[in-house]
C-alpha cells in the first residue's frame, strides 16, 4: 500500500491533478484479507495475531494520514469483511456456519482500525477519516431474505458458485490437458460468494444495498 501511495505521490508530483481536484476528491482505502492469509502462511500463528493486528493497522494509519496530507480531503477507509464466513473457511465445516475464529479476527482488526480512525480525526480536529462498516454489510447481506434489484436472496450464502471438483483444485483450475476441474453454478446471481474469498456481482450489490444508507457521511 506504502508503494501504491508513492506512484500517487508521483502522480501529483507530475501535475496531473490540481489542488482543486484533490480537495473535491474521496479517496477510497481497502486493507482486505491477503495481509492476514500471507501472515498464516509464512508460519504465522492465532496466538500472535493480536500483536500483528495492531502493527498493521499502525502502518494503515501512517498510510491515511499521508493520502490526507497530499491534499485528499475525505479518506473513506474499508473495515475488514468477516474471514470467518468467506467459503475457503467454512468449506471445513460443509458451510453452514461461519468460522468463529475466523470472525474474531475480523471483529478486533475493525476495533482497533475503529479507535485509529477517532484518534486521526482528533488530530485534524475533523471528519476526515471516515471507516466503511463492511463487516455488517456483508453480514446484513448473507442474512437477508428480501430481493434485491438485480438479485435474489441467497439460499446458501457461505457455498461458493465456483469452485474445484474436488479439494485439490480450486475455481478456474485446469489440468495438464486444459480440462476443466472446476464447476459453476447454474444462477450466478443466486449464490452470494464467487469463489472461496470474492463476492458475486449480486452478492456486491446486496452488500452496498446494506451500506448504501451511511455512505451520505462522505459528502458532507
Amino acid at each position: 500500500m506504502t508503494t501504491q501511495i508513492n506512484l500517487f505521490q508521483q502522480v501529483l508530483e507530475e501535475k496531473l491533478y490540481t489542488k482543486r481536484d484533490l480537495k473535491s476528491s474521496i479517496a477510497l482505502v481497502s486493507l482486505a484479507g491477503n495481509d492476514y492469509a500471507a501472515y498464516l502462511a509464512g508460519n504465522g500463528t492465532i496466538k500472535s495475531l493480536p500483536a500483528f493486528t495492531t502493527s498493521l493497522i499502525r502502518r494503515l494509519s501512517l498510510n491515511l494520514k499521508h493520502i490526507h496530507c497530499m491534499g485528499v480531503r475525505k479518506v473513506a477507509v474499508m473495515a475488514i469483511e468477516p474471514l470467518g464466513c468467506l467459503p475457503q473457511v467454512s468449506a471445513f465445516t460443509s458451510y453452514p456456519n461461519c468460522s468463529v475464529t475466523g470472525n474474531s479476527i475480523a471483529k478486533f482488526h475493525n476495533q482497533i482500525l475503529e479507535k485509529s480512525v477517532q484518534k486521526l480525526n482528533k488530530e485534524t480536529k475533523d471528519s476526515v477519516y471516515i471507516k466503511l462498516d463492511i463487516y455488517s454489510a456483508f453480514m446484513a447481506a448473507m442474512k437477508s431474505q428480501e430481493h434485491h434489484p438485480g438479485t435474489s436472496k441467497f439460499k446458501d450464502p457461505l457455498k461458493q458458485c465456483c469452485r474445484g471438483v474436488n479439494s485439490a483444485y480450486s475455481c478456474g483450475d485446469v489440468d495438464k490437458n486444459g480440462a476443466y476441474k472446476y464447476v459453476v453454478c447454474k444462477k450466478t446471481n443466486s449464490a452470494f460468494f464467487w469463489d472461496g474469498v470474492h463476492p458475486t456481482q449480486a452478492g456486491w450489490d446486496a452488500v452496498f444495498s446494506a451500506l448504501k444508507s451511511s455512505l451520505h457521511i462522505l459528502l458532507g
